[in-house]
Protein backbone atom coordinates (compact mmCIF):
# COMPACT_ATOMS: atom_id res chain seq x y z
CA UNK A 1 0.00 0.00 0.00
CA UNK A 2 1.50 3.46 -1.32
CA UNK A 3 1.12 5.86 1.79
CA UNK A 4 1.22 9.86 1.92
CA UNK A 5 4.27 11.62 2.72
CA UNK A 6 2.54 12.88 5.85
CA UNK A 7 1.12 9.36 6.69
CA UNK A 8 4.95 8.10 6.59
CA UNK A 9 6.13 11.10 8.93
CA UNK A 10 3.16 9.71 11.12
CA UNK A 11 3.93 5.65 11.18
CA UNK A 12 7.79 6.43 11.59
CA UNK A 13 7.11 8.71 14.60
CA UNK A 14 4.92 6.03 16.34
CA UNK A 15 7.02 3.34 15.46
CA UNK A 16 9.91 4.84 17.12
CA UNK A 17 7.83 5.86 19.95
CA UNK A 18 6.57 2.85 20.33
CA UNK A 19 9.98 0.51 20.18
CA UNK A 20 10.51 2.89 23.28
CA UNK A 21 7.84 1.93 24.69
CA UNK A 22 7.94 -2.01 24.28
CA UNK A 23 11.29 -1.84 26.03
CA UNK A 24 9.79 -0.48 29.00
CA UNK A 25 6.96 -2.65 28.81
CA UNK A 26 9.64 -5.93 29.13
CA UNK A 27 10.76 -4.23 32.13
CA UNK A 28 6.95 -3.55 33.88
CA UNK A 29 6.34 -7.34 35.68
CA UNK A 30 9.93 -6.89 37.27
CA UNK A 31 9.15 -3.74 38.49
CA UNK A 32 5.40 -5.47 39.86
CA UNK A 33 7.22 -7.03 43.18
CA UNK A 34 8.64 -4.26 44.04
CA UNK A 35 7.05 -2.16 47.17
CA UNK A 36 7.19 1.03 45.76
CA UNK A 37 5.44 -0.61 42.49
CA UNK A 38 5.69 0.65 38.71
CA UNK A 39 3.94 3.66 38.86
CA UNK A 40 6.80 6.35 38.51
CA UNK A 41 8.52 4.06 35.57
CA UNK A 42 5.56 4.49 33.58
CA UNK A 43 5.02 8.31 34.26
CA UNK A 44 8.90 7.96 32.93
CA UNK A 45 7.99 6.08 29.66
CA UNK A 46 5.21 7.86 29.32
CA UNK A 47 7.04 11.42 28.78
CA UNK A 48 9.92 9.48 26.88
CA UNK A 49 7.64 8.53 24.09
CA UNK A 50 5.91 11.60 23.97
CA UNK A 51 9.60 13.21 23.55
CA UNK A 52 10.37 10.86 21.32
CA UNK A 53 6.91 11.54 19.16
CA UNK A 54 7.51 16.18 19.82
CA UNK A 55 10.93 15.59 18.65
CA UNK A 56 10.13 13.81 15.51
CA UNK A 57 6.91 15.87 14.58
CA UNK A 58 8.79 18.68 15.11
CA UNK A 59 11.75 18.20 12.78
CA UNK A 60 9.45 16.94 10.36
CA UNK A 61 6.89 19.41 10.08
CA UNK A 62 8.66 22.27 11.72
CA UNK A 63 5.79 25.45 12.70
CA UNK A 64 2.57 22.79 12.82
CA UNK A 65 1.37 23.35 16.70
CA UNK A 66 0.71 20.72 19.00
CA UNK A 67 -1.92 19.24 21.51
CA UNK A 68 -0.42 16.48 24.13
CA UNK A 69 -1.38 15.05 26.74
CA UNK A 70 1.38 15.56 29.46
CA UNK A 71 2.91 19.33 28.03
CA UNK A 72 -0.77 20.70 26.76
CA UNK A 73 -0.87 23.19 24.24
CA UNK A 74 2.76 24.13 22.24
CA UNK A 75 1.72 27.03 19.74
CA UNK A 76 3.80 26.81 16.52
CA UNK A 77 4.18 29.18 13.80
CA UNK A 78 1.41 27.01 11.25
CA UNK A 79 -1.88 27.71 12.52
CA UNK A 80 -3.34 25.83 10.17
CA UNK A 81 -2.08 22.52 11.33
CA UNK A 82 -1.67 21.33 14.82
CA UNK A 83 -0.88 17.47 15.81
CA UNK A 84 -3.34 15.74 18.32
CA UNK A 85 -1.26 13.08 20.72
CA UNK A 86 -1.72 10.90 23.10
CA UNK A 87 1.85 8.82 23.68
CA UNK A 88 0.05 6.36 25.90
CA UNK A 89 -3.19 5.45 26.14
CA UNK A 90 -4.38 2.88 28.13
CA UNK A 91 -1.60 3.52 31.15
CA UNK A 92 -3.65 1.47 33.25
CA UNK A 93 -2.90 -1.51 31.55
CA UNK A 94 1.07 -0.51 30.94
CA UNK A 95 0.85 -0.29 34.78
CA UNK A 96 -0.26 -4.13 35.18
CA UNK A 97 1.60 -5.75 32.55
CA UNK A 98 -1.46 -6.08 29.83
CA UNK A 99 -0.59 -5.63 25.83
CA UNK A 100 -3.75 -3.30 25.27
CA UNK A 101 -2.11 0.20 24.99
CA UNK A 102 -1.36 2.72 22.21
CA UNK A 103 0.23 5.88 20.81
CA UNK A 104 -2.28 7.72 18.88
CA UNK A 105 -0.85 10.71 16.69
CA UNK A 106 -3.76 12.83 14.97
CA UNK A 107 -3.34 15.47 12.71
CA UNK A 108 -5.48 18.27 12.38
CA UNK A 109 -6.10 21.09 9.73
CA UNK A 110 -7.99 24.19 9.98
CA UNK A 111 -10.21 22.43 12.33
CA UNK A 112 -10.77 18.79 10.28
CA UNK A 113 -9.10 15.75 11.53
CA UNK A 114 -6.97 14.90 8.22
CA UNK A 115 -4.86 11.87 8.73
CA UNK A 116 -4.71 9.66 12.41
CA UNK A 117 -2.14 6.86 13.11
CA UNK A 118 -2.65 4.15 15.71
CA UNK A 119 0.20 1.74 17.14
CA UNK A 120 -0.10 -1.23 19.46
CA UNK A 121 3.56 -1.64 19.82
CA UNK A 122 2.86 -5.06 22.12
CA UNK A 123 1.14 -6.41 19.25
CA UNK A 124 2.62 -4.83 16.38
CA UNK A 125 -0.62 -3.59 15.11
CA UNK A 126 -0.32 -0.32 13.04
CA UNK A 127 -3.47 1.20 12.22
CA UNK A 128 -3.57 4.34 9.40
CA UNK A 129 -5.99 6.68 8.12
CA UNK A 130 -6.50 9.45 5.71
CA UNK A 131 -8.92 11.95 4.92
CA UNK A 132 -10.40 10.26 1.32
CA UNK A 133 -8.15 7.31 1.70
CA UNK A 134 -9.46 4.58 3.49
CA UNK A 135 -8.16 3.36 7.39
CA UNK A 136 -5.67 0.24 7.51
CA UNK A 137 -4.44 -2.21 9.60
CA UNK A 138 -1.17 -3.34 8.73
CA UNK A 139 -1.75 -2.06 5.08
CA UNK A 140 -4.98 -4.49 5.16
CA UNK A 141 -8.09 -2.36 4.60
CA UNK A 142 -10.70 -1.60 6.96
CA UNK A 143 -14.88 -1.97 6.98
CA UNK A 144 -16.71 -1.62 10.29
CA UNK A 145 -19.18 -4.35 11.02
CA UNK A 146 -22.29 -4.58 8.95
CA UNK A 147 -24.40 -5.62 11.85
CA UNK A 148 -27.34 -4.12 12.04
CA UNK A 149 -29.19 -5.34 15.39
CA UNK A 150 -27.68 -4.30 18.80
CA UNK A 151 -28.68 -7.65 20.19
CA UNK A 152 -26.06 -9.07 17.91
CA UNK A 153 -23.79 -6.59 19.12
CA UNK A 154 -20.05 -6.33 20.95
CA UNK A 155 -19.89 -2.59 22.48
CA UNK A 156 -16.66 -1.30 24.25
CA UNK A 157 -17.08 1.56 26.24
CA UNK A 158 -15.03 3.15 28.95
CA UNK A 159 -15.39 3.18 32.72
CA UNK A 160 -14.75 5.54 34.98
CA UNK A 161 -12.32 4.89 37.69
CA UNK A 162 -11.48 6.15 41.06
CA UNK A 163 -11.49 9.97 41.23
CA UNK A 164 -12.53 10.03 37.37
CA UNK A 165 -15.64 10.83 35.80
CA UNK A 166 -19.64 10.67 36.56
CA UNK A 167 -19.79 6.86 37.87
CA UNK A 168 -23.24 7.19 38.69
CA UNK A 169 -24.32 8.33 35.11
CA UNK A 170 -21.78 5.49 33.68
CA UNK A 171 -23.74 2.66 35.68
CA UNK A 172 -27.10 4.38 33.84
CA UNK A 173 -25.40 3.93 31.09
CA UNK A 174 -24.49 0.36 31.27
CA UNK A 175 -27.68 -1.26 32.63
CA UNK A 176 -29.67 0.82 29.67
CA UNK A 177 -27.08 -0.61 26.98
CA UNK A 178 -26.21 -4.31 29.12
CA UNK A 179 -29.74 -4.87 28.29
CA UNK A 180 -30.02 -4.34 24.78
CA UNK A 181 -26.60 -6.03 23.01
CA UNK A 182 -24.39 -9.08 22.94
CA UNK A 183 -22.11 -8.00 25.27
CA UNK A 184 -19.93 -5.12 26.42
CA UNK A 185 -16.29 -4.66 26.66
CA UNK A 186 -14.02 -2.24 28.05
CA UNK A 187 -10.34 -2.73 26.56
CA UNK A 188 -8.83 0.47 28.98
CA UNK A 189 -7.67 2.39 25.71
CA UNK A 190 -10.20 4.03 23.79
CA UNK A 191 -7.91 5.03 20.98
CA UNK A 192 -7.71 0.92 20.29
CA UNK A 193 -11.78 0.74 20.36
CA UNK A 194 -12.54 3.19 17.91
CA UNK A 195 -9.54 1.42 16.05
CA UNK A 196 -11.39 -2.31 16.87
CA UNK A 197 -14.63 -0.53 15.73
CA UNK A 198 -13.05 0.53 12.75
CA UNK A 199 -11.69 -3.13 12.25
CA UNK A 200 -15.23 -4.69 12.95
CA UNK A 201 -13.85 -6.17 16.12
CA UNK A 202 -16.54 -4.35 17.82
CA UNK A 203 -19.91 -3.17 16.00
CA UNK A 204 -20.04 0.24 18.29
CA UNK A 205 -18.54 1.99 21.54
CA UNK A 206 -19.50 4.99 23.81
CA UNK A 207 -17.67 6.93 26.20
CA UNK A 208 -17.78 10.30 28.05
CA UNK A 209 -15.16 12.21 29.92
CA UNK A 210 -12.54 11.61 27.34
CA UNK A 211 -9.80 13.96 25.89
CA UNK A 212 -8.96 14.90 22.52
CA UNK A 213 -5.95 13.09 22.02
CA UNK A 214 -8.04 10.03 22.92
CA UNK A 215 -10.32 10.32 20.23
CA UNK A 216 -8.78 12.34 17.19
CA UNK A 217 -7.50 9.51 15.21
CA UNK A 218 -10.27 7.02 16.38
CA UNK A 219 -13.09 9.65 15.11
CA UNK A 220 -11.19 9.58 11.38
CA UNK A 221 -10.43 5.87 11.65
CA UNK A 222 -14.01 4.89 11.99
CA UNK A 223 -15.67 7.52 9.60
CA UNK A 224 -12.96 6.33 6.83
CA UNK A 225 -14.27 2.19 7.15
CA UNK A 226 -17.05 3.45 6.42
CA UNK A 227 -18.86 4.14 9.94
CA UNK A 228 -20.05 6.93 11.73
CA UNK A 229 -18.79 9.00 14.98
CA UNK A 230 -20.43 11.76 16.64
CA UNK A 231 -21.10 13.24 20.38
CA UNK A 232 -24.01 11.63 22.33
CA UNK A 233 -26.07 14.25 21.68
CA UNK A 234 -25.64 13.40 17.75
CA UNK A 235 -23.47 16.58 16.94
CA UNK A 236 -20.05 17.17 16.07
CA UNK A 237 -18.53 18.74 19.63
CA UNK A 238 -16.92 15.81 20.50
CA UNK A 239 -13.16 17.60 21.26
CA UNK A 240 -15.86 20.13 23.69
CA UNK A 241 -18.21 17.63 25.91
CA UNK A 242 -15.84 15.10 25.86
CA UNK A 243 -18.38 12.63 24.50
CA UNK A 244 -18.15 9.77 21.58
CA UNK A 245 -20.56 7.33 19.92
CA UNK A 246 -19.37 5.41 17.02
CA UNK A 247 -20.48 2.47 14.87
CA UNK A 248 -21.87 1.59 11.51
CA UNK A 249 -24.88 3.92 10.43
CA UNK A 250 -27.67 1.96 12.23
CA UNK A 251 -25.39 0.80 15.25
CA UNK A 252 -24.74 4.06 15.54
CA UNK A 253 -28.44 5.65 16.03
CA UNK A 254 -29.27 2.45 17.86
CA UNK A 255 -26.72 3.41 20.39
CA UNK A 256 -27.50 7.33 20.29
CA UNK A 257 -31.55 6.40 21.00
CA UNK A 258 -30.57 3.84 24.14
CA UNK A 259 -27.85 6.24 25.52
CA UNK A 260 -30.24 9.14 25.21
CA UNK A 261 -32.81 7.50 27.56
CA UNK A 262 -30.40 9.13 30.30
CA UNK A 263 -31.21 12.89 30.55
CA UNK A 264 -27.94 15.13 32.01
Amino acid sequence: MARSAIINVMVQTAMKAGRSLARDFGEVQNLQVSLKGPGDYVSQADRKAEEIIYQELSRARPGYSFLMEERGTVPGDDDQHRWIVDPLDGTTNFLHGIPIFSISIALERQGQIVAGVIYNPAMDELYTAERGGGAFMNDRRLRVAGRAKLSDAVIGTGIPHLGRGHHGHALIDLRNVMGEVAGIRRLGSAALDLAYVAAGRMDGFFEDALAPWDMAAGILMVREAGGFASDRDGGQEMFDNGTIVAGNEQMHKSLLKTLQQRKG
